[in-house]
């Protein structure tokens, strides 16, 4: 049975959205704020639990493509666990995905899939209706440094990926 986080990057991985500049992506604060500032934090949560697999459900992926949205992320024990993207240029229509909820994104996944087991962090609660218990929301300015979220992801991990059967 697959156990999957989906994970947004902007608004969790670093505080605020991104944007492409001749540079490059950058983080739309300016000053010293990096991309991904908050993936040590995200790997430490996750090791305890190596069989869960992430899905990307970021637009970073319509964006950019599977394989650059991936291969940014800085931490190679959580690149290692990538396994898919919620947009798939095969599967979805390009001019309606944009349109589409988060939630609604993911659940089409996860219906595809039949994914029983999964959580998702995100920024955004579009979509999410009848599913609270599943996301993990992040506030866009702050991501994964709020301690009040880390706390409840920890909760939340357990709950659904512990030694003990999903919910």
């Amino acid at each position: 049975m697959r156990r999957v986080l989906f994970l947004d990057y902007d608004g969790v991985l670093h505080r605020g959205d991104s944007y492409v500049t001749p540079r490059g992506v950058v983080s739309c604060f300016p000053g010293t704020i990096e991309l991904f500032e908050f993936a040590p934090e995200l790997h430490a949560l996750l090791e305890p639990y190596p069989q869960v697999e992430i899905v990307l459900s970021t637009d970073w992926c319509f964006r950019f493509g599977f394989e650059r949205a991936r291969d940014s992320i800085p931490v190679e024990g959580l690149r290692q666990r990538v396994t898919g993207a919620t947009y798939d240029t095969e599967l979805e229509d390009s001019a309606l995905w944009p349109t589409r909820q988060r939630g609604v994104q993911i659940l089409r996944y996860v219906r595809r899939h039949n994914i029983v087991s999964w959580l998702a962090v995100d920024d955004r609660r579009d979509g999410f209706q009848g599913y609270s218990d599943r996301l993990i929301h992040c506030q866009t300015e702050s991501g994964l440094s709020d301690s009040a979220v880390i706390a409840l992801f920890r909760l939340r991990l357990a709950e659904r990926f512990g030694d003990k059967p999903p919910i």
